[in-house]
């Protein structure tokens, strides 16, 4: 970045902040590459060395500064940048690194998508995109004092509302509370009016049957607080928020539960503050017109049986001026020139025997069986083999393996197999009382041997 940048864009300056956003995305690199470790709580102290206190050894050491470079894109010699790293492993160290990286180059971040809906991706965002956005949404939250944050700082929402928002809104690093290890009715007596809650659907359900917040100053009278605890406001994204979760966590105490919409790839896309509304696109999007894409046509591929033969695109404006088109993975219900309700996804093909399927047909298929309450589908990891692998929820769970549980894997796989193609059918049917999902809400990952 010039010199001539704003000062707002320059982040990675307050080294709270650096630090928060650096602990994040390692701790998240070393839980990949060692699953099922235990590593130190966070925060991590500035003197947290990787190897002797987390364990990484020369192979995790380059890829984790590898990583810090792909996200961060530092402007530094790789060679250079990644013997700095090598030699001094302690915290303090990577972050003088990466700091001066960003010094030297620090207008582009990519984050990367979940892999919940297929293979993470790289999804690549100009610096000045993302303050684009906070200048959006600030106008959405007024009045905030504090940022609590639920959320890994290192994702593209956490980033937007915990690093970049309270700048924006003239808040310092301090200002912003991390409080991921709190279980919803702890957070709820830490909060206080003027708050900013920076959750996701999981946390405002657990939030919602904790019951109503209760300030972080328990003498004050009942009707105090209620009367404070209107100015505490919640957001939630990451995935959809049911419509009764949404209510519950507003009776429960919150003024307002904002919902945004967006992606790794897009960013926030639009918002609303209750579930019996549209959501309203963000100023800068707008409907691409068929001129907007290539060529003037839309994107062309396949798509799920029953799926609308054409996915959604929009147009931004950027902050330079130029336009852009994204494509979405819902397809969109529009009910004004910027209003709208996600329709459901248009899931992506993925390859089997170099047939093109599609999970999310493949779930529809097993879920009109009269003893399946629910199900994924998905590609097998590629230590489990490359074919589709199922996880069904029965009616009448079991909690063990069991001779019914077992003719009951039978009959699925005869019942698939004279609806489907080969290719379309499952190879692998596990079993559990609810479909696996992630700390955001969004459907996970399992590991076939671990389940029934």
């Amino acid at each position: 970045m010039t010199s001539e940048t704003p000062i707002a864009f320059r982040w990675w300056r307050d080294d709270t902040v650096l630090q928060r956003v650096v602990a994040d995305l390692l701790a998240a690199e070393m839980a990949l590459m060692r699953p099922g470790v235990r590593f130190p709580a966070q925060p991590w102290t500035l003197e947290t060395d990787l190897r002797a206190d987390l364990g990484a050894d020369s192979l995790d050491l380059m890829a984790l500064a590898s990583v810090l470079e792909t996200v961060l894109h530092l402007g530094r010699p790789t060679a250079e940048f990644e013997g700095a790293l090598l030699a001094d492993t302690r915290l303090c160290a990577w972050l003088a690194q990466a700091r001066a990286g960003l010094d030297a180059g620090g207008g582009v971040l990519t984050f990367r998508t979940s892999g919940s809906s297929g293979a993470p991706k790289p999804c690549t965002h100009a610096l000045a995109a993302l303050w684009q956005e906070t200048a959006a949404l600030e106008s959405l939250f007024p009045g905030r004092r504090r940022i609590v944050s639920l959320v890994p700082s290192h994702h593209i929402y956490g980033f937007l509302f915990t690093v970049l928002l309270p700048r924006r809104l003239g808040l310092s690093a301090h200002d912003v509370l991390d409080l991921r290890g709190f279980a919803p009715g702890a957070l709820a007596r830490q909060l206080r009016p003027g708050d900013l809650v920076v959750g996701f659907p999981d946390f405002w359900r657990g939030f919602a049957d904790a019951g109503v917040v209760a300030p972080s100053d328990s003498a004050t009278a009942p009707d105090e607080r209620a009367s404070a605890l209107q100015d505490v406001v919640g957001v939630s994204s990451t995935a959809p928020c049911p419509d009764a979760v949404a209510r519950g966590a507003v009776d429960a105490g919150l003024a307002r539960l904002v919902q945004v919409y967006g992606s790794s790839e897009t960013a926030g896309v639009g918002w609303r503050d209750s579930p019996d509304v549209d959501y309203t696109l963000l100023p800068y999007w707008s409907r691409a017109h068929e001129g907007d894409h290539p060529n003037g046509e839309h994107a062309k591929g396949e798509y799920p049986k029953g799926a609308h033969p054409k996915g959604e695109h929009l147009a931004r404006s950027m902050a330079d001026g130029q336009r852009r088109t994204y494509p979405l993975q819902d397809r969109l219900d529009w009910s004004g020139a910027n209003r709208f309700r996600p329709a459901g996804r248009v899931d992506q093909a993925v390859q089997v025997g170099g047939v093109n399927v599609f999970p999310a047909y493949v779930a529809d298929v097993l879920k009109l069986h009269p003893q399946v309450a629910d199900a994924s589908v998905r590609l097998m990891r590629a230590d489990e083999g490359h074919r589709l692998k199922a996880f069904v929820v029965a009616r009448a769970p079991a909690p063990q393996p069991t001779p019914e549980l077992e003719a009951l894997r039978a009959q699925l796989h005869a019942w698939l197999g004279e609806r489907l193609s080969a290719a379309e059918c499952p190879a692998a049917i596990s079993f559990g009382p609810a479909l696996p999902r992630g700390a955001s809400g969004k459907l996970a990952d399992w590991i076939i041997e671990a389940c029934l």
